[in-house]
């Protein structure tokens, strides 16, 4: 999803703590490093702990972990680029009374972006009818960067629109796209089933 830009929100800065705010980006490249890039989260003991004793915000603590743990969204996002082709899928599956579709995947020279397409019955009396509309990210391998772009929807279909880079080969037979579907943002705990495109 495109951020909007960030704007400084005052030209002021004390430049006596230029040296400190150095030393918390030399921190926050350690913690990194020493995580292996997979920190966590603090659980909320540790934070009220650390707001008493530095005399800071719950909240300011928390909203910066939360940050921290989410970092891999500040990466530079991704524009599709020299558009090439279209690649035929034509690939489908039922998962919870859902039907899931890919027809096509658009190639770029920079990327490659894909289009799912989430169709359900509302009229449908079964209790496993998922009518509710809930959040998707694709992943493929450690190989690809997959964003989701864009989506839309309404009483029964949503459409999801993902940004894949480096782009998919030509030849995309073998790929499997999983697509792990969330109840909200920014949370690391799936719900339901892996959604599976066997290309």
């Amino acid at each position: 999803m495109k951020r909007m830009s960030f704007k400084r929100p005052t030209n002021y800065y004390d430049d006596k703590i230029n040296l400190i705010d150095e030393k918390i980006c030399e921190l926050i490249k350690q913690r990194k490093e020493t995580s292996n890039n997979n920190p966590g989260y603090p659980p909320f003991e540790f934070i009220s702990n650390w707001a008493e004793k530095f005399d800071l915000y719950e909240d300011l603590l928390k909203s910066i972990f939360g940050s921290l743990w989410n970092d891999k969204t500040y990466r530079p996002l991704v524009e599709p680029e020299g558009f090439q082709s279209n690649l035929q899928v034509l690939k489908s599956i039922e998962v919870d009374n859902r039907f899931f579709s890919i027809i096509y995947i658009r190639q770029y020279s920079n990327c490659s972006v894909v289009n799912l397409n989430i169709d359900w019955d509302n009229l449908s009396d079964s209790s496993e009818c998922q009518s509710r509309h809930t959040l998707f990210q694709l992943f493929i391998s450690d190989q690809y960067d997959c964003r989701f772009s864009s989506g839309t929807g309404g009483d029964e279909f949503l459409h999801n629109k993902f940004i894949i880079s480096p782009p998919l080969p030509d030849n995309i037979s073998g790929i499997k796209l999983i697509f792990k579907e969330y109840n909200l943002p920014l949370t690391d705990t799936p719900i339901g089933h892996d959604i599976i495109i066997q290309l």
